[in-house]
């Protein structure tokens, strides 16, 4: 017999517990490679194309393009052992894929298809990096009752193209249940089946493809006369009404997980801000000349690469501001290394992308490692562990036509810098009024972590460095 191995929603990053199915890369019958693609999703942190540790025939796929899956969810199942001719048979059986599955042995090597003698390679949180090679086999349909046929057909891949799907499910008694797992829509509606007693393999979904929905559940347990758990039903009535004049939009994926940190951070992180008014002309005139020495082929050095190489300098002056805070042990840990991080708005909400190691950066590689995440942030390309780690942020939220701001601490960090609009405005100058070019710094820093001394120095350090760049040729 083939051995049909179910591929669950591996942990795709720190701290992720969900991810939104964007793109299939593989279709129901289809034979896979080891660690081939099979799905795109889109977590809180990335786009990442999901490797299927298995190789064989696509027996089910679950998850419709635009759904939130949970880490540990069923992603897909494949029948492991069969070969190409699989799919051509299993579709003439009309069995949807993963129901009847039978398998035969053909005496053939294990090397004749790289299929599932591969061993993966892909490092997936739950299933290692290598599996025992499995024998081929050859995959052949076998026939299914006709009455079971009518309650499963389709169901069991999810996505079979002769399903039926009746308004009310009925619980076949005289149909046996069909071997493989069951497409539910989540798992709160397998343990609402669960605590009423409802088999769902007597259940033909009204999702699509046959998919299970915890209404058809419910319908269920109303036919039986079995009362509905008493979880869902208080959850569903606690639900407020939605107003004909309301448009309630979920706080899911990044958007949920952005919510979820800045709550945390307001809740946890006692944060102070100061501001000071700097003259940047200097530090502008300074970028124009660096970039004019590189020559015209030369990558060009930008304004933030420049803020970047200050703060790090203001960072080893000024540790305390590099650290975080352990509640638990109650402890300031301070950190050695300064990983930046940098707020970038895209398409897909604010990111925080992380130049690792900006301490020992030049201003030329900040300028070439800032363009290259940017460039990943709005495509959508950057990996979670570029994504994490950092510990100091810089905020530019000037390029937004605002000049200050209060922002919300990168939690677990203990600082944040932000800068405003450069504007031409009145300032005095060596003892005279003159038009210079001015903006705003501001300091947001947990004041578990320092005081107010501390904190000012830092900024007017920066400050200071901004308005004479030359400051910073003491530290060279």
């Amino acid at each position: 017999m083939a051995e049909v191995k179910e591929f669950t929603l591996p942990d795709l990053g720190e701290g992720l517990t969900e991810a939104e199915v964007v793109r299939w890369l593989v279709e129901v019958g289809e034979v896979v490679a080891v660690d081939q693609p099979v799905v795109e999703v889109e977590t809180a942190k990335a786009m990442v194309e999901v490797p299927c540790p298995y190789g064989g025939v696509v027996t089910a796929r679950y998850g419709a393009e635009g759904e939130e899956l949970a880490v540990g969810a069923p992603l897909l199942t494949v029948a492991v052992g069969a070969d190409a001719s699989a799919p051509a048979a299993a579709e003439g059986s009309g069995s949807g894929g993963a129901d009847g599955v039978a398998a035969e042995a053909d005496g053939a090597d294990a090397g004749e298809d790289g299929g599932a003698g591969e061993t993966s390679g892909a490092v997936l949180v739950g299933y290692g990096t290598g599996a025992p090679p499995a024998r081929r086999r050859r995959v052949r349909p076998t026939p299914v009752p006709a009455a079971a046929a009518g309650q499963v057909n389709g169901v069991a891949s999810g996505y079979g193209r002769h399903g039926v799907t009746p308004e009310v499910p009925v619980r076949a008694e005289a149909a046996e249940p069909a071997p493989g797992p069951v497409p539910v829509i989540s798992p709160l509606v397998r343990r609402l089946a669960r605590q009423n007693g409802v088999e769902l393999r007597t259940l033909t979904g009204s999702g699509p493809d046959g998919l299970i929905l915890r209404a058809d559940v419910e319908r269920a347990i109303g036919a039986a006369g079995a009362p509905a758990a008493a979880e869902p039903s208080a959850a569903a009535a606690s639900a407020p009404a939605a107003d004909a004049g309301e448009v309630r939009i979920p706080l899911r994926g990044l958007r949920g997980v952005v919510a979820d940190k800045m709550s945390r951070s307001r809740r946890e992180i006692p944060e102070a801000t100061c501001w000071v008014d700097v003259d940047a002309t200097e530090l502008l005139a300074a970028r124009r000349a660096m970039n004019a020495a590189g020559g015209p082929e030369a990558p060009k050095i930008s304004l933030l690469a420049l803020l970047a190489r200050i703060c790090t300098a203001a960072l080893a002056r000024y540790p305390e501001l590099n650290a975080r805070v352990d509640t638990e042990a109650r402890e300031i840990v301070r950190l050695e290394r300064v990983h930046v991080g940098f707020a970038a708005q895209t398409d897909r909400g604010l990111v925080v992308p992380v130049v690792r190691d900006a301490h020992a950066r030049s201003a030329e590689s900040l300028s070439e490692e800032l363009g290259r995440l940017t460039g990943a942030a709005r495509d959508g390309s950057l990996t979670p562990g570029e994504l994490t780690g950092s510990t100091f942020t810089l905020n530019n939220y000037g390029v937004f036509g605002v000049d200050g701001s209060t922002p919300i601490i990168n939690h677990p960090e203990a600082a944040m810098l932000g800068v405003g609009r450069i504007v031409p405005k009145p300032w005095v100058y060596e003892g005279e009024l003159a038009v210079r070019q001015v903006t705003q710094l501001s300091l947001t820093f947990d004041h578990r972590v320092c005081d107010g001394g501390v904190a000012g120095g830092f900024l007017r350090y920066v400050a200071d460095c901004v308005e004479q760049p030359a400051v910073l040729l003491r530290g060279v």
